[in-house]
C-alpha cells in the first residue's frame, strides 16, 4: 500500500523552490512598480506549486511506463518501483494539474486577463509533453527550453503582469535569470543521470553535451544569473546588490559539480541548487520590493 510518506517522496519537494523562486521575483518586481497584490500572489504561488508536482508525477508515470526509471539514483520513483500502480501515479499528475487549473482560474478571474486561459492550457500541455506522449520534448534535449519558458518566463512575468498591469526591465531580467537557475536545477538532475538515460535513448541535453561540457554548461547556469540579478537589477533598486551573498553557494556548487562529483554526489547538488534559486527568489524579490 502506497503511504503518504511515498507520496510525498514521489512529489520530489526538492523541487518545489523551482515553483516558488519566480513568483517571489515577479511580486517585487510587481512592489517595486508600486502594485504589489498578496492575494494575486498566493494565486500565482498556488499554480506554480501544483504545476511543479504535477510535473513530477507525470514524469514518473511516463519514465516509468517507459522503463527509463528502472536503475535510478535519487528519489523514489512511484510507478518504476512499484509502490504505486501506473495509473494512480497518472491520476496523481492530473489531479496536481486539476488544482493548478483551479488556481489559475481564480487569477484570470480577480486579474481580468482571459487571455491568461490560453497560457495555462499550453503551460499544462507543456507539463505533461515534457516526458509524456509520443514524441516527448524531454527525451529530444529540449526540456530545458521549456523549463525556461514556463518556470522563467512565463511564472515571473505572468506574476507580475497580473499584479501592475506592465513589465518592467527589471521583471525580464528576473526572469531570464530565474530561467537559467530552475535549468540548472533540471541540469543538475539529468546529469546525474547521464548514464542511464543514455542507455535508454533519453536524449537530454546533458547526454547531448557530454559529461565534461554539461558540468560548465551547469556552472554557468548557477554563477551567470546571480551576477545578471544583482548587478542589472541594481540601477532599479540598489538592496539588489544583496542577490551577491549567494555568489559564494553558487560557486561551492559550480566547483562541486566542476570537480567530477557523480550519482548519489549529485543527490546533494540538486538539492543546494534548488536551495539557491529560492533563496535567490527571496533576495531578489525583497531587494526589488524595497
Amino acid at each position: 500500500m502506497t503511504t503518504a510518506s511515498d507520496w510525498v517522496q514521489g512529489a520530489r519537494p526538492r523541487t518545489l523552490p523551482a515553483a516558488a523562486a519566480p513568483v517571489l521575483v515577479g511580486t517585487g518586481a510587481a512592489a517595486q512598480l508600486g502594485e504589489a497584490h498578496l492575494g494575486r500572489a498566493a494565486l500565482a504561488l498556488g499554480v506554480a506549486l501544483a504545476l511543479q508536482v504535477g510535473v513530477n508525477y507525470a514524469n514518473d508515470y511516463s519514465d516509468g511506463i517507459r522503463g527509463t526509471d528502472v536503475d535510478r539514483v535519487g528519489p523514489m520513483r512511484l510507478t518504476a518501483s512499484g509502490t504505486a500502480s501506473p495509473g494512480t501515479v497518472r491520476g496523481a499528475a492530473f489531479a496536481a494539474f486539476a488544482v493548478a487549473g483551479i488556481f489559475g482560474l481564480a487569477l484570470v478571474y480577480v486579474s481580468g486577463y482571459w487571455w491568461l486561459l490560453g497560457v495555462g492550457v499550453i503551460a499544462i500541455a507543456a507539463a505533461w509533453g515534457y516526458t509524456g506522449g509520443k514524441n516527448p520534448y524531454g527525451y529530444l534535449g529540449l526540456g530545458e527550453v521549456g523549463v525556461f519558458t514556463f518556470f522563467g518566463l512565463v511564472a515571473v512575468l505572468g506574476t507580475t503582469y497580473t499584479q501592475a498591469d506592465e513589465l518592467s526591465w527589471a521583471a525580464w531580467v528576473g526572469a531570464v535569470s530565474i530561467g537559467l537557475l530552475a535549468c540548472a536545477l533540471l541540469m543538475a538532475n539529468n546529469l546525474r543521470d547521464i548514464p542511464t538515460d543514455a542507455l535508454v535513448g533519453k536524449r537530454t541535453l546533458a547526454v547531448r553535451l557530454g559529461d565534461r561540457l554539461a558540468r560548465r554548461v551547469y556552472a554557468a547556469m548557477v554563477i551567470l544569473p546571480v551576477l545578471l540579478g544583482g548587478i542589472v537589477c541594481a540601477f532599479a533598486s540598489p538592496w539588489t546588490l544583496i542577490v551577491l551573498v549567494l555568489l559564494a553557494p553558487a560557486v561551492i556548487l559550480a566547483v562541486t559539480v566542476l570537480l567530477g562529483a557523480r550519482g548519489r554526489a549529485l543527490v546533494p547538488v540538486l538539492a543546494g541548487t534548488g536551495l539557491l534559486e529560492l533563496g535567490f527568489g527571496v533576495l531578489l524579490g525583497l531587494g526589488l520590493a524595497l
